[in-house]
């Protein structure tokens, strides 16, 4: 229809006139005139001259009507136009998180209706759900033990490895420091506690320095560094280490109790007044002149007096602060740490020799308000305490800082593990990006050649940007099956000729395989036209061999190979194949064509003269240009004369026939 039609008419058929419903106004083609297909296939044809009075008529309708609905809208609706961009990325891993993919679109419907500042705000608030922690913490980690959901993200998280865990051992021990301060500063020192305090920080400052061997290099000896590397890296080592460093802070500020003075002080005051234990009051430590902070033993002992025990409740709770420093410890973990390491600590203060101090600090309190009152009692008439004993409301205490310590882990913990998801699915993203990008660039390199999609790839182009290179001298094959037509038929044995195009398309792949292999790489495949294939060599400075012409001997040896090709598939096919083959040489005109979907193509005198040589040339033979031959004879190809043939819009010219490559 093309060939048979007319220069600034549209040629159509009886079949498509049928489907216009009188909407042009046409008049008799004649096709058969100028081809002869047409009339051997007796196709009656049309030539568009233009639109019916009637289709211009409805189209004058229809853009009124435009024009009116425009001007009705343009107060309602906001001047703004955006571009769908995302419209073209629904099927990203990202936008299946947030509901957009192919389960949505019944809905889509109802999304084109909306408005463009709707459309928007509900985009946005896909995305902000999808990025809510709270609904990520919902579908990916449990409620109260923070585990994943997934027993392999799961297996992850507990093989990550933090870096940080010997700063978590220097805080702990920075801790232990604040402790001992604390308790050489308040309370009597003795042997025992110095020797205990050494202890624990020589145990502590190892701990230190064997998890900052792994960062050191060679420095260590091998032993140390297999040590370190094995509990820094390891979330197993590593908890046991930083449960064992809260033990030593833990005992550190239990230590100094067992070193006081334990007498209780009613017993002491009962025989100096030769009355019972349990009548003695603030009233009568008054008169025995005892009083708070009095640095001289209250009782019959040599062990130093406790005056303060207060401080012992503020060192329990900093032992229990030492917990929280170690952030990879989980918080169920640091809760059972912290209930035991409480639970040990008030057995000691309600039940062990502890309690007495308490006790005692309980009556002196007493004995001090009294001072503070000015005020003198008799025993009977003494005022009761009207206060809670500090060993009563250390439960409490440690319960409120606990629960704290523990909504303090579990924040941290849900944190670092959504921090951990949100990196997983950002690392996932990206390799899934980075594999897009990898299966795009494979794409455009088999549309355009490596060194124009480097060029295209190398910054932002313009669409209408025009890319073009003036090839000096290249070399260009038409390669096509001459019988190719008569095998294509068209029934329902062969799924109405797509097996045809099955085995043309096995055939096709043959070729680009060929091609491809290392010593064609100085060739590229232009296009396909039905069972014509194009190629060329020469085409870059890469490829370009201008003293030794290699590119050219590159693309004949190629000829010569698709020729042995087409006979492997005739004996595996059971087919007849016959290739025409024509080559030439010369300058050419290399650029991409098209703005959105560019297409690398060559033109010039060149490729018309190869198309030539594959349309005149014989079945199963090889044919080239005067050019051509002269270079393949110096280098000691095979060929054979042809003689003259007549070449459209060429006139006569002398070719030759490819038999063979130079003798080995």
């Amino acid at each position: 229809m093309e060939a048979g039609g007319r220069a600034g008419r549209i040629h159509i058929t009886r079949a498509t006139l049928q489907y216009l419903n009188g909407d042009y106004e046409v008049e008799p083609g004649r096709g058969g005139e100028r081809n002869a297909y047409l009339k051997e296939q007796h196709i009656e044809t049309f030539l568009i001259l233009g639109a019916s009075q009637k289709r211009k008529e409805e189209k004058a309708m229809l853009a009124k009507l435009q024009r009116t609905r425009a001007n009705s809208m343009e107060g309602l609706v906001p001047r703004w136009a955006p571009d769908r961009a995302f419209s073209r990325t629904k099927d990203s891993k990202a936008f299946r998180q947030m509901g957009i993919d192919d389960s949505s679109k019944d809905n889509r419907g109802a999304q084109d209706a909306l408005n463009p500042e709707d459309e928007v705000d509900e985009f946005l608030g896909r995305a902000i759900d999808a990025r809510s922690i709270d609904q990520l913490r919902k579908d990916h980690v449990r409620r109260f033990l923070l585990t994943f959901q997934r027993e392999d993200l799961e297996k992850k998280y507990s093989r990550k490895v933090d870096p940080r865990f010997g700063a978590y051992v220097a805080c702990a021990l920075l801790v232990f420091c604040f402790i001992c301060f604390i308790q050489l500063l308040v309370f009597p020192h003795s042997t025992v506690m110095l020797g205990i305090y050494a202890g624990i920080f020589l145990l502590l400052l190892i701990t230190v320095l064997t998890c900052a061997v792994s960062s050191c290099g060679s420095l260590f000896p091998k032993a140390l560094r297999r040590l370190s590397r094995s509990i820094v890296r390891s979330r197993a080592h590593s908890t046991v280490v930083g449960i064992f460093s809260v033990l030593l802070v833990f005992t550190s500020a239990i230590a100094s109790m067992f070193t006081c003075n334990h007498t209780p002080i009613r017993n002491c005051a009962a025989r100096m007044l030769n009355v019972t234990p349990a009548d003695i009051t603030a009233c009568h430590l008054q008169q025995l002149n005892y009083s708070l902070g009095l640095d001289a033993p209250l009782c019959e002992g040599t062990a130093p007096t406790c005056s303060f025990p207060e401080y012992f409740v503020g060192n329990m709770l900093l032992s229990l602060l030492a917990s929280s420093v170690f952030l990879h410890i989980s918080s169920i973990g640091k809760l059972a740490m912290v209930f035991v390491l409480g639970l040990i600590y008030l057995v000691l203060l309600l039940l062990g020799p502890p309690a007495t101090i308490f006790d005692n600090y309980d009556l002196l309190l007493g004995v001090h308000g009294l001072a503070s009152s000015n005020e003198t009692f008799d025993g009977p008439d003494c005022p009761a305490a009207g206060r809670v004993a500090l060993k009563y409301m250390t439960p409490v205490i440690l319960l409120v800082f606990a629960l704290a310590l523990y909504l303090h882990a579990q924040q941290v913990e849900s944190t670092a593990r959504l921090d951990f998801l949100w990196k997983l699915q950002a690392t996932g993203e990206k390799e899934e990006m980075e594999e897009l990008q990898a299966y795009n660039r494979r794409l455009l390199h088999n549309i355009l050649p490596k060194d124009v999609a480097a060029h295209f790839l190398a910054r932002e182009r313009r669409n209408d940007e025009l890319y073009y290179q003036s090839c000096e001298c290249v070399a260009v094959m038409f390669a096509s099956i001459a019988n190719f037509s008569e095998f294509y038929v068209e029934l329902e044995a062969n799924n109405e000729g797509v097996e045809c195009l099955r085995l043309l398309n096995e055939i096709i792949a043959d070729f680009d395989e060929i091609i491809s292999e290392e010593r064609f790489r100085q060739l590229e495949k232009i296009k396909t036209i039905g069972s014509t294939y194009m190629a060329a060599s020469g085409l870059n400075a890469s490829t370009y061999d201008q003293a030794g012409r290699s590119h050219i001997t590159a693309l004949a040896d190629y000829a010569m190979r698709l020729m042995e090709q087409m006979k492997h598939i005739n004996e595996h096919s059971f087919n007849n194949f016959q290739m025409k083959i024509g080559l030439n040489m010369g300058p050419v005109v290399a650029g991409v064509i098209g703005a959105r979907k560019p297409q690398y193509d060559i033109w010039g005198n060149t490729v018309n003269v190869s198309s030539r040589m594959d349309s005149t040339g014989v079945p199963d033979r090889i044919q080239v240009t005067t050019d051509l031959y002269q270079v393949l004879a110096a280098k000691g190809y095979q060929l054979e004369c042809r003689g003259v043939v007549k070449v459209k819009g060429k006139g006569e010219m002398t070719t030759y026939f490819l038999n063979g490559g130079p003798p080995s």
